[in-house]
C-alpha cells in the first residue's frame, strides 16, 4: 500500500507540470531508488530526479555521522528510507525510520535528519 501511495505521489508531481517530451530530454526507464545515488565518505549526496512547479523528488545518501541540521520547509514532505535507518526529528520528537518505511514531515515544522549509520532516502515534496 505504501509503495502504491509513493508511486501515485510521484505520478502527480510528474504530470502536473509541463509534460516532458523527447525534445526536453526526458526518457522512461526502470531504476532502483537504492542504487540511483551512491554513498560518499563523510558526505551527504543528493540527486534531484524530478523537478516541477508542483513538486520535486530528490534522492539522498547520508554517510554515517552526517545529517541535515534543523530547518523548516514551507511544504509537506514525504521521506521514504530506501536503505539503512534514519534518525529524523520533527518538532523535537525523534523518529527511527527504517528501509521500506516512510514519514511525513509537515510544512512549517522544524525537522532534522541524522545518520547514525549510512542511509539513503527519497524526499518527495509537494508544493501547494
Amino acid at each position: 500500500m505504501l509503495l502504491a501511495c509513493n508511486l501515485f505521489l510521484i505520478y502527480l508531481i510528474y504530470h502536473q507540470g509541463a509534460k516532458m517530451t523527447k525534445e526536453s530530454g526526458a526518457s522512461c526507464s526502470v531504476f532502483s531508488l537504492k542504487n540511483f545515488v551512491g554513498y560518499q565518505k563523510e558526505s551527504v549526496v543528493s540527486k534531484e530526479i524530478i523537478k516541477k512547479r508542483s513538486g520535486t523528488v530528490t534522492l539522498f545518501a547520508f554517510d554515517a555521522g552526517q545529517g541535515l541540521s534543523e530547518h523548516i520547509a514551507p511544504f509537506d514532505t514525504l521521506v521514504v528510507v530506501v536503505d539503512g535507518t534514519a534518525e529524523i526529528t520533527i518538532s523535537g520528537k525523534k523518529f527511527t525510520v527504517r528501509s521500506g518505511e516512510a514519514i511525513i514531515m509537515p510544512a512549517n515544522q522544524k525537522h532534522a535528519l541524522y545518520a547514525r549509520k549510512a542511509f539513503k532516502m527519497a524526499l518527495i515534496m509537494i508544493r501547494a
